[in-house]
């Protein structure tokens, strides 16, 4: 079988299960299911590019993802009425304080010589600096989370398309890596782990303790949606006719056709991204990405600028996972950040990419839409698989409770077995890099 014909099968073989799911199940969660799969697929693809072209073991995955949903607050939400006059201006000053203490020490640090009195100017003026900043930004705050805190308590947004958002997701969470990327990317892969894992547990704790931002962990709901809302389509006769010409109540003919829509527009995403990280793997830049990867020695010798090409694919990657970020939270209609896990964004994404074929954006592709099916699956077939075999066991049996209350830890084992066995039979993924 050739290369081509043993990816297609792949592809079909997931498009079997995802269509089996509806069938087996239901169509809402076969949907649910697929969209959540594309999104998964683009944070593989960003993932992909740094560990699959450079080779930069990046687990702050989950930092990343939780800025493009950020980005959707901060663009899609109307201005909370009262906040930006209550202390808007003061946080923007405040913060701008803060930013030019920082300036104003590295500048410190560069002009005068080393020696304990530089040491002594820089942490005098970073104490100034910091009292300064919070007598303006700490007042500006409690007035803005003062302003009808049940419900709002926040700055609120740019009352833009949400649709804006994604790009915007991408360009916030490529910003940030910048700022990680010039700090961190001079260190061994092993402390660059750390240092990501680090920082995206910092950029988790600032989402859910700067309520004036995005309320913390109060959550924002009622995200503006690219598709229409369910009751509208209920109570549009025109769609109410055409779904009962297909034997679909209008509650459930309108589920699906929103989730319809987000798949269409998370599929265009998907494939713009593809054909842009194709085009980007074979291209000079790619092969010389690679050649890095490889021997970084090497390249360094030929006259390669490793550092600089390090943060330029770190940038990408990010920017990519703020991408999909951004349409999590949209799908999601709310921003909640106490469920930013790095369970979900960090160790499944990997997985994904893993099984998938490293180095291959294909394989990311398809590891995304798999592993991701498998997440969701396993435990409902977990489930119906422990009730026929504790079928025949007394009630209250103490095996046939452990058995039961098991299934919840399904997921975990079947990732760890597929991660197992692939490594196993096909340590360079299902589509390996050629």
């Amino acid at each position: 079988m050739t290369d081509t014909n043993r990816n297609i099968l792949y592809f079909v073989l997931v498009g079997l299960l995802i269509i089996s799911t509806g069938f087996l199940y239901s169509w809402n969660t076969a949907l649910f299911v697929l969209n959540f799969g594309l999104i998964s697929a683009v944070m593989s693809l960003g993932v992909n590019l740094q560990w699959g072209f450079a080779g930069l073991f990046n687990v702050g995955i989950m930092g990343f993802v939780a800025l493009g949903g950020l980005a959707t607050v901060l663009v899609s939400m109307p201005a909370t009425p009262g906040a930006w006059s209550a202390g808007g201006v003061g946080v923007m000053g405040g913060l701008l304080m803060g930013a030019a203490t920082v300036v104003a020490a590295v500048v410190l640090y560069a002009k005068m010589q080393a020696g304990r009195m530089r040491g002594l100017a820089i942490f005098a003026l970073l104490v100034v600096g910091f009292f300064v900043y919070r007598s303006v930004f700490d007042p500006a705050v409690a007035r803005i989370e003062a302003v009808d805190p049940a419900f709002l308590g926040y700055l609120g947004g740019l009352n833009l398309p949400v649709v804006v958002a994604w790009p915007v997701g991408g360009l916030l969470a490529a910003a940030v890596a910048w700022m990680i990327g010039k700090t961190a990317l001079g260190l061994r892969s092993d402390y660059l782990a750390i240092a990501t894992l680090g920082i995206s547990e910092i950029i988790i704790a600032v989402m859910k303790n700067e309520d004036w931002m995005a309320r913390g962990v109060k959550n924002v709901v009622g995200l503006p949606r690219p598709a229409p809302y369910e009751i509208d389509l209920q109570n549009d006769a025109g769609f109410v006719e055409t779904a009962a010409s297909f034997g679909l109540d209008p509650v459930t003919a309108s589920t699906l056709w929103v989730k319809m829509i987000y798949a269409g527009l998370f599929s265009v995403v998907l494939i713009v991204l593809f054909i842009l990280a194709q085009r980007a793997l074979h291209s000079p830049w790619g092969r010389m990405m690679r050649a890095i990867r490889d021997n970084e020695f090497a390249a360094e010798a030929m006259g390669k600028h490793v550092t600089s090409r390090h943060l330029q694919v770190f940038v990408l990657g990010s920017a990519v996972c703020g991408i999909a970020g951004a349409m999590m939270t949209t799908l999601d209609g709310q921003l909640t950040p106490g469920t930013y896990q790095p369970l979900r964004f960090t160790f499944l994404i990997w997985v994904m990419v893993i099984v998938g074929g490293s180095g291959n954006n294909l394989g990311a592709v398809l590891g995304g839409f798999l592993i991701w099916w498998l997440w969701v699956m396993v435990e409902p077939m977990g489930n119906a698989l422990m009730y026929y075999v504790t079928y025949f066991m007394p009630d209250g049996s103490g095996l046939k409770e452990h058995l039961l209350d098991s299934t919840a830890h399904m997921r975990l084992l079947t990732m760890g077995l597929v991660l197992l066995l692939v490594l196993r039979f096909s340590p360079r993924g299902l589509i390996p890099e050629k």
